[in-house]
């Protein structure tokens, strides 16, 4: 019988694959025994609770598989076999295809997933609720893979098998850590050490308040740009995604090209600063920094760069010194970030009027939003990446973690003030206020960030979840002058952090911005490699010469308080 093909009796049909998964069930439920001492076999008339549950599982699937055939697979025309989307992992067992029973398994899902996609398309609602219902539906159907369960996995029942109930122990035990933790856990934690090998490039803390350490890098050129560049990261993570590691790190490289570099080191929110407002945020962060940045290294201006939220804060910080007349940017350089709110993708979905409303109330007048929950709600964005991949192999499949920098970093959260959080969610999610000239009032001054007027570079990455591309294009019309769009291949991590010597990925070039986006990216020409280097000879021809490297950090009104990395950034949050 074709396999590939919806049979006219799928009772029938069924009961000649399930052999093959009854059979492997017989396996499991044989080591399982051995594994727990259970040397007596059930009394005549009794069926093991592993054999029961496949018993279960098998009469589960019959009821689905005749629904899908005499519902939904003639209803849609169906021939041949549903596939996969694209870079979906979930089914490269070769289980998964060459196994009838477990073929019908991922047939009946993906089918069911395409007719739950359909009916919310079809779905008479606003946009904004169509999207939300796709989000919601997605969440759904990821969850209810049969990848994710024990009794419908191959992979995790032949580790079973092999390992003689082993890999299950093991998956409990892992299970039950991560209950106490509060989190899943995706990254073999004692291989890293912030400080170590990681956040290693080499500099001093020369400035700290009860928000920011201010980290000055030494110098590993004779000569140094005589405009410093100061890096603004996220507030909601460590600034050590710019500071991986040797080879790896977006700061290493800035200091190897001859920048005089600073960065802001955000502190996690602890309870005596839960009061911290978004206006705290910009001028006891970048407000401070800059000037701080000025004095040490005796100029008048000062490169600025933001990355992500950070780009966010640094572009507010920007319209605050342009309404007090202030100049003190050279340029502004924003990596993945978002001004104008109007299209935020899947996140903006989660922050609606209800959850702004609730926040508000709970921690609007002081408290913390937790760094673990900001985790797990980036984590739903992908949550087959970075949710259920590690359910099944650390849960299911008693696999250690993995071993990656990247995995580490994104585990290390950061909490943030409830009053901050919940300015920044109205004023841009909810309400998208602050690319309106006027519509904001912070530190006291009304914004209008068409005021100001420093050179602007862009980077944007084409299948960014976060910041989508076209998002961070608009930019372009809101704030600087001759501005420069680069778009990177890739995500919002992968796509910003990409050393040249690695040779990896592309990215887009095109001068003219004068159209939208689309115009933009159809004139656009590809490059290979790193747009690093494009970003660094943008950023010099802005600059005005070189002078002698400093050859101590600081100076005498801001002394040396610590080495590199700091405290701030090794403090857990909770």
């Amino acid at each position: 019988m074709d396999s590939t093909r919806s049979p006219n009796d799928p009772s029938a049909y069924l009961e000649s694959l399930m052999q093959a998964g009854q059979q492997s069930f017989k396996q499991f439920d044989d080591a399982m025994a051995a594994a727990m001492g259970l040397a007596d076999k059930p009394r005549e008339g009794e069926v093991s609770p592993f054999v029961a549950a496949a018993n279960l599982q098998r009469d589960a699937i019959l009821q689905v598989w005749k629904f899908w055939n005499t519902t939904l697979v003639k209803a849609l025309g169906v021939e041949g076999n549903v596939q996969p989307g694209k870079g979906d992992r979930r089914f490269l067992d070769n289980a998964w295809t060459a196994t009838p029973y477990y073929d019908l398994l991922k047939q009946s899902y993906l089918l069911g997933s395409r007719q739950l996609t359909e009916l919310v398309e079809q779905a008479q609602v606003d946009e904004r609720t169509k999207l939300q219902l796709k989000f919601y539906a997605r969440q759904f159907i990821d969850a209810m893979s049969p990848s994710n369960f024990p009794a419908t996995n191959p992979e995790v029942i032949r580790t079973a098998i092999q390992t003689r109930a082993a890999s299950l122990a093991a998956g409990m035990q892992n299970l039950i850590e991560d209950f106490q933790k509060g989190r899943i856990t995706r990254v073999d934690e004692s291989k890293f050490e912030v400080g170590g090998n990681l956040a290693n490039t080499p500099g001093s803390v020369i400035y700290e308040n009860e928000l920011i350490q201010l980290i000055q890098y030494t110098p590993v050129t004779a000569e140094v740009e005589k405009t410093p560049l100061l890096i603004v990261p996220p507030c909601i993570n460590k600034y050590y995604l710019l500071d991986l590691g040797k080879g790896n790190s977006f700061v290493e490289y800035a200091v190897a090209q001859g920048h005089h570099v600073f960065l802001i080191s955000w502190r996690s929110a602890v309870p005596e600063i839960g009061h911290l407002t978004w206006n705290d945020y910009l001028s006891l962060g970048p407000l401070k920094a800059i000037d701080v940045v000025r004095e040490i290294a005796g100029v008048d201006r000062v490169h600025a760069l933001g990355f992500c939220v950070g780009g966010t804060i640094l572009s507010c910080a920007a319209g605050v010194l342009a309404a007090r007349g202030e100049d003190k940017l050279s340029t502004i350089t924003l990596l993945t970030t978002m001004v104008d709110f109007r299209d935020t993708g899947d996140i903006g979905l989660l922050i609606d009027a209800g959850h702004v409303v609730l926040r508000e109330a709970t921690i609007g007048n002081g408290g913390i939003l937790p760094g673990k929950e900001l985790a797990f709600t980036f984590g739903t964005l992908r949550a087959n990446d970075l949710i259920w991949r590690y359910v099944v192999d650390s849960y299911l499949k008693g696999a250690p973690p993995d071993t990656f920098d990247l995995l580490y970093w994104d585990s290390d959260s950061v909490s943030l003030p409830g009053p901050m959080y919940c300015w920044y969610t109205r004023n841009t999610y909810l309400e998208n206020k602050i690319k309106d000239p006027g519509r904001t009032t912070q530190c006291g001054e009304d914004i209008d960030l068409s005021k100001v007027k420093a050179p602007l570079y862009i980077l944007a990455s084409r299948e960014d979840h976060i910041v989508p591309w076209k998002s961070a294009y608009l930019t372009k019309n809101l704030m600087g002058k001759d501005p420069r769009f680069v778009l990177a291949a890739s995500g919002h991590v992968a796509g910003v952090i990409n050393p040249p010597a690695r040779n990896r990925r592309s990215h887009w070039l095109n001068d003219d911005v004068g159209g939208d986006a689309d115009a933009w990216l159809d004139k656009a020409q590809e490059h290979p490699g790193s747009w690093w280097g494009d970003w660094d000879g943008w950023l010099k021809r802005h600059s005005t010469g070189a002078v002698a490297a400093p050859t101590q950090a600081g100076n005498a009104a801001y002394r040396v308080i610590e080495p590199a990395p700091g405290r701030y950034v090794k403090l857990k949050s909770n």
